[in-house]
Parts: structure tokens; C-alpha cells; sequence
């Protein structure tokens, strides 16, 4: 029989060579797969290490942390301020009220389009471009959401992945979570937390699903409205609503064969701009085209918006547009109480099953099953009010 060729002998790795993978040294004692105590071989078995959990953070240590610009207490505190928790909540706004002096200077821009206009290749074109600027840039990136898990479907630190390397450059992906205008419940709050931090622009981009997408127009400075060529009539009414409220239209994607055909629908949204009243007061609304691809037309862009900030700020309408998008977050959170007020009423939530079942059933129109549930609401609250307070004398 042939003899059996020999394995050499592995050696380690000497110091300087460069390996593909990184071998790690093994335990001393074996281990038999049975109960902690001594092994087959005699040696004694190490327990496992105890898991390490993360410190909890106090008040403090989230309003130095963020102020210092610690990235991973920005991290956490604005999963604080996300977090639906009532014990979260109370601290994230404790949070908020001491980080409120330190927000207010940066510039909000706003970012959508439909699905597939680039929007995330745009905002890594133009957020690249102001990190070598010299700015400190944040970018919340709202995903589309699945039905099923509620979770983000799309990943924008895999689609940035040039701008997640930039160390001035914080991206921070959300959930939709079904929220109107895809923009998330707490994306005010979290604007703040980034503005505390130290980022002086503020980049939110949207799903872009249609005119429900207007609503980041209520907390943002300038609302960018992406667009695309030879998508069809550039003129269709359906996007009538959404262009009347943006500060700049861009047709992206001027490059290569499609340049002509950009150019083209830019002067198509030139003419008709003409006839739209702007969304700012003193602000002459433009379109223009770019590449997100070769960077063409990036630095223009941004110049229009540091144009805009310049004249609005002069005039006082910057100013008055902040002012009225503290009122509206207020109301927002006002209606987002009551709302969750009401469907964890008590008296609401005994009842709520069988009027959906008579709904479903069609056995009660919806107005009469609203009607009957805020009924049960106010009563029940009339009653609590209503009922005596009894003092106890000492």
C-alpha cells in the first residue's frame, strides 16, 4: 500500500505577515458537553463570563453626552426619544428640556420625490459635498416600513455607504411605521437631539409616496422636490399639490444619454412654476437639473439653499416659519395625546369589540359607532369629574 502522504505541521503566523483571517488561541481545558465542574480530562471547566449590559444613563449623562457629541449617547438618546415606553418618554423629555438652549442653529432641509428618483444617491452626492465643506451634517432617513414586522425595508447606512465613512456625517435610519407622510412621529424630536450635537445641517429624506408626503413641508426650512425625466407628463395635476409647496424642483439623473431629456423637463417646470404662487414668502421658486451619479450641479444647489436662508432670514420669514412649526408640533402632540387618551380608555376598550364586529357585520353605520364610542368616552370621563372628593380630617 501507498504510503499515507504526510500534513505538515501548522505553525503560527510570525510577526509582519498578513493573514486573511486571524486565528484565536483556544482554551487550556476541554470541554465534555456535560455540567459545569471538571472535565474528562481532569482540568476544571471555567464558567462562562457574565453578559456585559449596557450602563443605564441617567438625565445627565444623556445631556453631556449629547452636548460633548458622543455619537453612541446620541444614539441612545434619540432611541430614547423614539422609545413608546411611559417611563421613556418622561425621561426623553426631560432630555429635550435641557437640550432646547442649545438647538435652533442649524439649516433643515427636507428631501423627497417618488420612489426610484434617487433620493438616497442624492443626499450622499450632496451630504459628501458639505462634509468636505466643512459642515457637520445629519441625515434621518426615513425607510418604508413592513406591514409585517414594522420594521425598516431599506437600510440608507448600506445605501450611503460613501457618506456613512465621512466622520462628519451622522446617518440615522427610521422606521415610517405607517406615520402620514412617512416622516416618523418623533422625527421633531430627534431633529433636536441632532442640532444639540453639534450638526449644523439637517437633511430629511422621506419615502415619497405622494401628496401625503407634504408634511415634512411643517418641519423643515427648505423642501427640495426631486423629479425625474421622461417619467411621463410633467405637467399632471396629481403633483400640483406637492410642487406648490417646494422651495427648489431638481430633475436628477442629467447625465449620460438622459441630459437632454433633463434639461427638456427643466424648462417644462420653468414655464409652469410661473403660473404657482411660492411657498415662501419673497422666495422665487426655480427648477434645475443634476447628477447625483458625477456630482454635476451639487454645488449649485446648495448655493440656492444658503441663498434661501440668507434672504428669508433678512425678511423675518425664516424666523415666523420657525415659530409656526412649534405651534404645529405642539397641536401635533396635543392630538397624539388624546388620541392615545381614548383608545386606552377603559370604558372605550370594553366596548370597542362588539361595535367593530356590528361594523364588519354591517348591522350599524360607522357614524353611529363613533358616536357611540366618544359617548362612552366623555360620559365615563363626566362621571370621574362629577364624583365627590372625599377630605379627611387629621
Amino acid at each position: 500500500m501507498p504510503e499515507e502522504s504526510q500534513k505538515p505541521e501548522w505553525t503560527p503566523p510570525q510577526a509582519g505577515q498578513e493573514f486573511a483571517s486571524r486565528v484565536m488561541k483556544g482554551i487550556e481545558a476541554s470541554h465534555d458537553g456535560l455540567a459545569r465542574g471538571t472535565g474528562l480530562g481532569g482540568g476544571q471547566i471555567q464558567p462562562d463570563p457574565p453578559l456585559i449590559r449596557r450602563r443605564q444613563l441617567g438625565l445627565d449623562d444623556y445631556v453631556q453626552g449629547v452636548l460633548a457629541g458622543d455619537r453612541t449617547i446620541l444614539g441612545r438618546a434619540i432611541t430614547l426619544v423614539e422609545s413608546n415606553a411611559p417611563a421613556h418618554m418622561e425621561l426623553a423629555q426631560e432630555v429635550l428640556k435641557q437640550l432646547l438652549p442649545h438647538t435652533g442653529r442649524s439649516i433643515r432641509v427636507g428631501i423627497t420625490g417618488v420612489p426610484g428618483v434617487g433620493k438616497s444617491t442624492f443626499i450622499e452626492a450632496l451630504g459628501t459635498y458639505l462634509c468636505e465643506q466643512g459642515h457637520r451634517l445629519a441625515v434621518l432617513a426615513v425607510d418604508p416600513s413592513s406591514s409585517v414586522s414594522r420594521g425598516s425595508i431599506l437600510g440608507d447606512k448600506t445605501r450611503m455607504e460613501r457618506l456613512s465613512r465621512e466622520p462628519k456625517a451622522f446617518i440615522r435610519p427610521s422606521p415610517s411605521g405607517g406615520t402620514l407622510g412617512g416622516v416618523t412621529r418623533k422625527s421633531r424630536e430627534t431633529m433636536l437631539v441632532c442640532e444639540a450635537a453639534g450638526f449644523d445641517v439637517i437633511l430629511v429624506e422621506t419615502v415619497g409616496v405622494g401628496q401625503s408626503e407634504t408634511t415634512v413641508r411643517s418641519m423643515v426650512d427648505f423642501f427640495l422636490l426631486l423629479m425625474l425625466a421622461g417619467a411621463g407628463d410633467e405637467l399632471q395635476g396629481i403633483k400640483r399639490g406637492i410642487i406648490e409647496l417646494a422651495d427648489a424642483l431638481v430633475v436628477n439623473k442629467a447625465d449620460g444619454e438622459n441630459k437632454v431629456r433633463a434639461q427638456a423637463a427643466r424648462a417644462e417646470y420653468a414655464r409652469a412654476l410661473r403660473f404657482l404662487s411660492s411657498a415662501t414668502e419673497g422666495w422665487h421658486v426655480q427648477a434645475f437639473t443634476c447628477s447625483a451619479l458625477t456630482g454635476e450641479g451639487i454645488a449649485e444647489i446648495w448655493a440656492v439653499i444658503e441663498a434661501f436662508r440668507e434672504t428669508t432670514a433678512a425678511s423675518g420669514v425664516f424666523a415666523a416659519r420657525r415659530q409656526a412649526q412649534i405651534l404645529d408640533w405642539m397641536q401635533a402632540m396635543i392630538e397624539e395625546h388624546l388620541k392615545t387618551l381614548f383608545f386606552n380608555h377603559p370604558g372605550v376598550k370594553s366596548i370597542r369589540p362588539q361595535i367593530e364586529q356590528a361594523v364588519l357585520a354591517g348591522s350599524m353605520p360607522a357614524t353611529v359607532a363613533v358616536q357611540m364610542l366618544l359617548e362612552k368616552f366623555e360620559g365615563d370621563r363626566e362621571l370621574t369629574q362629577d364624583e365627590p372628593t372625599t377630605h379627611h380630617q387629621e
